[in-house]
């Protein structure tokens, strides 16, 4: 039996979807890849509230990472912000590339706050800042809004660079209205897409800032992007099949309307947190509660992994806690194309298990 998956990504994949990968294969310097590609882009743009450059490219989020501090860097800081795994590995990535890398660090459960980032800026001279706006090791979900608000109007020179991962395509994100700089997600959770490919709008000023960078990298340079944007290619070869497949989503994820779309996840969001709260806990500060992963404190002291165990022969999987979190906490996920019905399906076979 197929396990529908529950865990914060990979995430369930439609049939549709999956057939959408299979029609047959073409060049990615023909005409059909270019009208491919300029079909796409305009839907993520729309997806993503922004006028602004949208690039493709055949690789995990962490490569992405990667590429977007390493052309923010001149020669200033970078501040991370630290609140889960995620956060510390982007942390850890300006390290291991050479950057000035600074951090402010919260518990894990804890948001990011405008006013810990205020703080922090007004120390020294920053190139750029990180925000991971979902962190998927906890099921916070911080203030991006407010946090960037207040970076464009105290420190209008940041670069604000956005880890969405884990909440693109399941949460509102107005890059243009919010001012940021780089945003980017695989489409491996929300978009409910296999993996293997990550979306990422650059703002035209990060884009400048990068042409300053005297060793940006290649692979993921904005620069090397844009040879081949307005044409609708890319400069590597790009996941073809997977592109096909994120062009159909994306006109599913339209027809569905996006405001029902951020409601559907805001909905089923609060099914798992209010069942958390009568059987369990929640692990996360309530005022900054992800809308698309439900991070779960074990007080019970159930066998998460024997729980799983048990779903399987009922055809699920969920999370169990993330690193030093494993047994302690569980994460159940709510986000891409699961529906209000699936949650309720998957709490009850969680009930009829454990006898709650």
């Amino acid at each position: 039996m197929y396990p529908k998956l529950f865990i914060p990504g990979p995430t369930h994949v439609r049939k549709e979807i999956l057939e959408a990968q299979a029609v047959p294969m073409i060049g990615h310097r023909t005409p059909e890849y270019s009208k491919l590609q300029l079909e796409v882009t305009p839907k993520l743009q729309q997806l993503l509230y922004t006028q602004q450059r949208v690039y493709l490219y055949a690789s995990s989020s962490t490569g992405v990472m990667e590429g977007s501090i390493r052309q923010a860097s001149t020669g200033k800081p970078i501040l991370f912000t630290v609140c889960g795994a995620f956060s510390q590995r982007w942390y850890e990535i300006g390290l291991q590339n050479g950057v000035p890398s600074e951090k402010i660090e919260v518990p894990w459960g804890q948001a990011i706050t405008p006013e810990m980032v205020d703080e922090a800026l007004s120390r020294k001279e920053y190139d750029a800042i990180t925000i991971t706006m979902n962190e998927t090791s906890t099921g916070v979900m911080n203030p991006v809004q407010e946090i960037a608000a207040l970076v464009r109007e105290k420190y209008p020179d940041v670069l604000i660079l956005v880890d969405a991962v884990s909440c693109m395509a399941g949460v509102k994100i107005e890059f243009d209205a919010w001012g940021l700089d780089v945003c980017f997600a695989g489409v491996q959770k929300c978009f409910a897409l296999p993996p293997g490919l990550t979306v990422c709008a650059v703002s035209d000023r990060a884009r400048e800032r990068a042409k300053q960078v005297k060793y940006p990298g290649h692979y993921f340079a904005y620069a090397q992007m844009d040879k081949r944007y307005e044409k609708g290619q890319t400069p590597a070869t790009p996941a073809i099949s997977l592109i096909q497949a994120l062009n159909k989503q994306m006109d599913d994820i339209l027809a569905e309307g996006l405001e029902n779309r951020w409601r559907r996840h805001q909905e089923m969001a609060a099914i798992v947190q209010d069942w958390a709260r009568k059987y369990f806990a929640l692990y996360a500060d309530e005022r900054y509660l992800s809308p698309t992963v439900t991070n779960i404190t074990n007080t019970r002291g159930i066998s998460v992994e024997g729980l799983n165990q048990e779903l399987r022969k009922r055809g699920a999987i969920i999370s169990n806690g993330y690193g030093d979190l494993k047994e302690k906490c569980f994460r159940i996920a709510h986000m891409g194309d699961l529906t209000v019905e699936d949650i309720h399906w998957l709490l009850e076979q969680i009930n009829d298990i454990l006898g709650l």
